[in-house]
């Protein structure tokens, strides 16, 4: 998350955020999912969008290598700044992060990429439509791409129900766009997983590649 920087629990709470945020209790899993379900190869490139304090570096640079770049764009000057010290601290001379606004992504970022990832982000984004489609457009014909997000949980889960709603309330994340829907909407070799009991799912798939131009 942290696409909405103009929000306090982004702006003032970034230096605890890998702590409050329960990463590691509940979302750790849906987050190597999603990047496992990327099918990266090293030297890859790849748009992190909503980085946040750059928490899927450590899987995205395991599977890219050295010869590989990830691009962590994300709003949130507070965020960005703990994902420096992440990158300074392992030394990571691949990782590129760029501060702005994800629904002027196209203006930020240039170049096509490998894969793309939204990882417990898209859902915060104010106009997440639109960044998904410049995320699309920047994404090569073949690559992949993958996003992580959030829903309050169903069935024997529902007692956890409470939790969920507080902790998508102070994440900011509006659960009623399910932007995985985005994903299979659009992707060939769809795939999607839903985890604990329905809090967490992850989509992924391929880009198609273009048409043909019809042929007399």
């Amino acid at each position: 998350m942290g696409m909405l920087s103009g929000l306090p629990r982004y702006r003032f709470g970034a230096w605890a955020y890998d702590v409050v945020s329960m990463e590691w209790l509940v979302y750790r899993p849906g987050r190597c999912a999603a990047i496992a379900a990327l099918k990266l190869a090293p030297g890859a490139r790849v748009l992190d969008v909503g980085c946040g304090t750059g928490l899927n570096f450590s899987l995205l640079n395991a599977a890219i290598g050295p010869a590989g770049e990830v691009v962590g764009v994300d709003a949130s000057g507070a965020m960005l700044r703990q994902a420096r010290r992440r990158v300074g601290r392992r030394g990571w001379a691949n990782v590129t992060l760029v501060q702005g606004d994800a629904a002027l992504l196209d203006t930020l970022v240039a170049g096509e990429f490998d894969a793309v990832a939204f990882t417990y982000s898209l859902s915060v984004i104010r106009d997440w439509q639109s960044t998904w489609d410049q995320a699309w457009a920047l994404l090569r014909p073949g690559g992949r791409v993958a996003v992580v997000d959030t829903a309050v949980p169903v069935g024997r889960w529902r007692l956890l129900s409470p939790l969920a709603r507080l902790a998508l309330l102070s994440g900011g994340v509006d659960a009623s766009r399910q932007v995985w829907r985005l994903v299979l909407a659009d992707v060939e070799q769809a795939r999607h997983h839903v985890m604990t009991g329905g809090h967490v799912h992850v989509a992924a798939g391929t880009k198609p590649p273009p048409p043909r131009p019809a042929t007399l």
